[in-house]
């Protein structure tokens, strides 16, 4: 349960009402994530502008890398609400149940290719140990399959994102959706 009050989307007047009608619109549905950030509905926008932005904005790693990210930094972060949501992102576009099992167990099993490994690998160290002085070589591991400067920053926005969403949900109770899936993925 939650730890703090939370505005659902019947309950809502005004500016929230807008925020809320617009999730529905844009995403299908109203995450629990979005719903505990009610109290301030201008976090909700805000929140929404970064994570479309790292998410599904122009970016040299494909929509799944940057969902296969977030299973694993929420992994190591032991946030099962955002393990679970974007696993279901990812086997949107895998469309293998077993493959994605193993992500989400122990992503190093799972079959993924070089490049995918190697972000998994920086997803996990970041988030694991973000005050090394091993983040240049993290890096320079990503350089070494291929990845440009532009793409080792949007790793490390993806890997920051949601280190922060794992925070909120972690810090205040979010709790899983009945149905976690059927978001618009693309």
């Amino acid at each position: 349960m939650a730890n703090i009050e939370i505005i659902q989307p019947e309950d809502a007047t005004g500016e929230l009402k807008e925020i809320y009608d617009g999730l529905l619109r844009s995403r299908g549905k109203i995450a629990e994530v979005h719903k505990i950030q009610s109290l301030n509905p201008k976090s909700i926008v805000n929140h929404m502008d970064l994570y479309m932005t790292i998410m599904f904005g122009q970016s040299p790693l494909k929509r799944v890398h940057r969902e296969m990210m977030a299973v694993v930094v929420s992994k190591a972060n032991e946030c099962e609400y955002c393990q679970v949501h974007h696993l279901e992102a990812v086997r949107n576009f895998w469309k293998d149940i077993e493959k994605t099992s193993r992500l989400k167990s122990d992503y190093t099993t799972a079959g993924l290719t070089k490049e995918e490994l190697a972000l998994c690998d920086y997803a996990w160290n970041l988030t694991r140990n973000p005050g090394e002085s091993l983040a240049k070589e993290y890096s320079n591991d990503l350089r070494k399959v291929g990845f440009t400067d532009r793409a080792i920053l949007d790793a490390t926005l993806v890997v920051s994102y949601f280190n922060f969403v794992n925070r909120i949900v972690l810090s205040l109770g979010v709790e899983l959706e009945n149905d976690p899936g059927g978001y618009k993925y693309e």
